[in-house]
């Protein structure tokens, strides 16, 4: 399938995973809890999304220090970055459509 062909993607769809990849995808990897600020989900829930987006092989996680603290950087993979614009452009062709 071309990169840029129109994919529902059940995985993506989800709203918080879908607003998920939409931060990834504007950034080379975004910070867990810069992530988790703008989302506005627990660390828990948010740990729960980005494991079924890590799970699809969508995401990629990497863990480093930063200010002397831990932090955990997110990004979306290759994969996910083409099956997150598949998934919004069938979005797209959905509300483009006439019903007909």
């Amino acid at each position: 399938m071309p990169a840029d062909a129109p994919a529902f993607d059940e995985v993506i769809h989800a709203p918080h995973r879908l607003r998920i990849c939409a931060m990834l995808s504007a950034a080379q990897k975004v910070e867990f809890g810069a992530l988790q600020q703008k989302i506005g989900l627990s660390k828990s829930a948010l740990s729960k999304q980005l494991s079924q987006l890590v799970d699809a092989g969508y995401v990629t996680q990497e863990k480093g220090v930063r200010d002397a603290r831990s932090r955990l950087w997110l990004a979306l993979t290759a994969e996910g970055n083409r099956a997150y614009r598949g998934h919004v452009r069938a979005l797209q062709e959905i509300v483009a459509s006439d019903g007909g």
